[in-house]
């Protein structure tokens, strides 16, 4: 790797990203959610039908190439809808008064 190079460049050879909307301080983390399955199995027919997978479930631990296809439907799981919910740092614990 040169000197001009990205350092944060993994495996597979893509940069790493941040994710759209994140804050420059990493206090603040985006929790990534995959899920019903938009894979169109009848789209070398002409149709539309998807096959009812709720919800992405990794079929092996992370780190593994298995943890990118779904245990349910077997698709990868960019065929899955990627909701991305910003963690709140608040204190929710204390009693509103009113």
């Amino acid at each position: 790797m040169g000197p001009q190079q990205d350092r944060r460049a993994v495996a597979n050879g893509t940069a790493a990203r941040k994710e759209e909307g994140e804050a420059a301080d990493s206090s603040s983390k985006a929790v990534v959610h995959y899920r019903e399955c938009q894979r169109n199995h009848a789209a070398s027919i002409g149709g539309h039908s998807v096959d009812g997978c709720r919800e992405f479930m990794a079929s092996g631990a992370e780190g593994t190439p298995a943890a990118l296809l779904c245990a349910a439907c077997g698709c990868h799981r960019s065929f899955h809808r990627r909701v991305v919910e910003a963690a709140a740092d608040c204190d929710c614990s204390s009693a509103s008064s009113g």
